[in-house]
């Protein structure tokens, strides 16, 4: 496992997502309201829709194709909905955020 350096929790809007690419493809980097940070592959499991456009909820997100719920906290779908999106660590250290792949 490798850590990057992918900028500071101010370069992410509350409720709101950016992307980082990666060697493990493109991750979606989700604030809540709380300032909690949450990394997913940026593909929803249903039919590939970019997580990061979606619409950021407590600590959910909702797939901006179909309306999709995914958890933030792993991923997971929320049911009746069934799949994965990838999960990644993300942590804070001091004031720059680290992205473990």
């Amino acid at each position: 496992m490798s850590e990057i350096e992918i900028g500071t929790l101010s370069d992410i809007p509350r409720l709101g997502a950016r992307t980082v690419e990666t060697p493990a493809g493109q991750i979606a980097v989700f604030r809540t309201a709380e300032d909690d940070v949450f990394a997913l592959l940026n593909r929803c499991p249903h039919k590939g829709g970019p997580l990061s456009e979606g619409i950021v909820a407590g600590r959910t997100v909702a797939c901006p194709l179909h309306n999709w719920v995914i958890n933030l906290n792993d991923g997971q779908a929320v049911a009746p909905d069934e799949g994965c999106a990838r999960s990644f660590p993300v942590r804070l250290k001091g004031d720059r955020l680290w992205l473990t792949l």
